[in-house]
């Protein structure tokens, strides 16, 4: 097949052991994800993390389609997967067998196990949509559905004086739309906020990843990730995604306010099913 609009990687999966002996770029090399959105490119990393694949689409002045890649052994990329699309900024459609699901900034569609056909466009080439991607087997079909950000059920947490002042907006909920495995939230860190998930937790029932975004050119986010007592982290710039195993913490820290989408595959979807770890926990 020629896939000239499409580019992969593979991560492989790496315990906490080898982690905690890794430097800087040997952590950015494993778990870092950058270059999500290219211009008329759709970017995808196949992890060994529950199969999780994370991609980014930005069609420009022509449509993209969603095609097959050797890891998932399939004629269709949805043969045996889920995906969730995140529409971060512009205006876009994804069409799924010829139906078009038009997205505002910030709006999610997911699409069921057998889906045959995904493309993605831009409704301005000057300015495109980028279109945050996370697939994962699945083992049941459910109804493909549009999610607006403001269909999500928002929960409004933190404090000003604790620097966590956020909005959390979740897509996928045991009261909402159905998927065998994919979980999909974004946060948004309120001004002068900059902590989130502190204090922090783990669940070794499913994976996670971040996708940070909403950050000036010239800031940073400091991702905090490893077992709680051997932290490591990782710079993020805008747009960059990261990758969490179950054993570890995910937590970051900005220079300025920001927002970032989480996503989990796994063994379970309960968000309150995890782990807490208490401050004194950490080194």
């Amino acid at each position: 097949m020629d896939q000239k609009h499409t580019e992969f990687s593979a991560r492989f999966a790496i315990d906490p052991i080898a982690a905690a002996a890794m430097g800087t770029d040997e952590l950015r090399h494993n778990f870092h994800i950058e270059g999500l959105f290219q211009p008329g490119l759709v970017s995808l990393t196949y992890t060994h993390y529950d199969r999780m694949i994370v991609g980014g689409a930005m069609p420009v002045d022509k449509v993209l389609p969603l095609e097959a890649i050797k890891p998932t052994g399939t004629k269709a990329f949805l043969d045996r997967r889920e995906l969730i699309a995140v529409n971060i900024v512009g205006a876009g459609t994804v069409t799924a067998d010829g139906l078009p699901y038009e997205m505002a900034a910030r709006d999610m569609v997911y699409l069921g196990m057998g889906t045959e056909q995904v493309s993605f466009a831009s409704a301005d080439p000057e300015k495109p949509a980028k279109f945050y991607l996370l697939s994962a087997p699945a083992h049941q079909v459910y109804p493909s559905q549009l999610i607006r950000i403001g269909d999500a059920r928002r929960l409004d947490l933190g404090s000003q004086a604790a620097s966590n002042e956020r909005s959390i907006f979740q897509f996928i909920h045991a009261d909402g739309v159905k998927t065998c495995q994919l979980v999909v939230g974004m946060t948004q860190l309120a001004p002068g906020s900059v902590w989130n998930t502190m204090p922090c937790h783990v669940h070794d029932r499913r994976m996670e990843a971040y996708l940070y975004f909403d950050l000036a050119e010239d800031a940073r986010v400091f991702h905090f990730m490893g077992e709680p007592d051997e932290t490591r982290h990782i710079v993020m710039r805008n747009e960059e995604a990261v990758l969490s195993p179950g054993w570890s913490i995910h937590s970051g820290a900005g220079t300025s306010n920001y927002a970032f989408i989480w996503a989990m595959a796994g063994d379970n979807v309960d968000y309150t099913d995890v782990d807490p770890v208490a401050l004194d926990q950490l080194r």
